[in-house]
């Protein structure tokens, strides 16, 4: 999980014609006869699935790194981090899966490095297949933490909740968009491609009995409302692309470490289960479930 921030592919080839009607291949430019190669490869066999995680240096988004290279072993994982380095867990995997594991830094708060791995899975792959959008923040010591009153209510804990758990994730699916509209459309495993972002049942606003935790439950409406947008502009294009909010449950992270108490031993979830339980909901999306908001065990959640 994400916790402190600091702070189209629509490629053309354009062949020349040859001064000389016997120009052979290997005259052309190197760049010339890698792009020629690179678009044969790709009509004549099936591309690998390709899958991003971002928020992946632990918890959740970790996990999800962990079994999608476990369950596949043909697919292809691009893991973002703010950090690389510092994510033990994700070097470990890269030492398991080095020939299918991409690691790229990604800060939500600078958009040019949302950018700039979008231009590096351009460059590598061409496409996804799916995006999982794993960041949230819901406390930091002497920084943020849940309102449990409108007194406790600060303009900067508003500000910072709101860039990343709404801000960061939707420049995220910005940015892929081109390549997951590459990837919805080649024939693959699981199409059309799938956008998943986490967010959690205390986003519904039908569903809010309780109320409290202003900045948390409030950011993460707003990602409700931003990708049930984006949604309805994949369906209005009919771009091959599947957008959906996912509640992964209470789940024995850091992030919910410190509010675990009142918590039933039942429904607190293992990182394992609950991504399980996630995956199982991604890979049975169909069309007509794209911008709908669904609890880990598949049951449709109010907005």
């Amino acid at each position: 999980m994400f916790f402190f921030p600091l702070s189209y592919y629509d490629s053309t080839l354009l062949f020349a014609p040859p001064t000389h009607t016997n120009t052979s291949m290997a005259s052309r430019s190197p760049r010339l006869l890698s792009l020629t190669r690179r678009a044969f490869s790709s009509s004549s066999s099936q591309p690998h699935r390709v899958s991003l995680v971002q928020g992946a240096s632990r918890g959740i988004g970790l996990e999800f790194v962990k079994q999608l290279l476990e369950k596949n072993d043909k697919g292809h994982v691009v893991a973002t981090c703010r950090n690389p380095n510092e994510s033990t867990g994700l070097n470990d995997l890269k030492d398991r899966f080095s020939d299918r594991l991409q690691i790229l830094p990604l800060d939500l708060t600078v958009e040019s490095s949302i950018q700039a791995s979008a231009l590096s899975i351009k460059e590598k792959y061409g496409h996804l297949n799916l995006l999982v959008n794993a960041s949230g923040i819901l406390s930091i010591p002497e920084v943020l933490q849940p309102e449990t009153t409108l007194n406790k209510l600060e303009k900067s804990s508003l500000m910072l909740a709101y860039e990343v758990n709404a801000v960061g994730p939707i420049l995220v699916i910005k940015h892929m968009w081109p390549l997951l509209k590459v990837g919805g459309g080649i024939g693959t495993e699981r199409s059309p491609a799938v956008v998943a972002s986490l967010s959690a049942r205390v986003a519904s606003i039908g569903d809010n009995r309780l109320g409290g935790w202003h900045s948390y439950r409030s950011s993460k409406t707003a990602l409700l409302t931003v990708s049930k947008t984006v949604s309805l502009e994949f369906a209005r294009k009919k771009d091959p692309i599947v957008c959906i909010l996912l509640h992964p449950g209470t789940v024995d992270t850091d992030l919910s470490k410190p509010f675990q108490r009142n918590v039933p031993k039942e429904k607190l979830f293992s990182k394992e289960f609950s991504v399980q339980k996630l995956l199982h909901v991604i890979n049975n999306v169909k069309s007509h479930d794209n911008g709908k908001f669904f609890a880990w065990d598949g049951q449709e959640i109010p907005w």
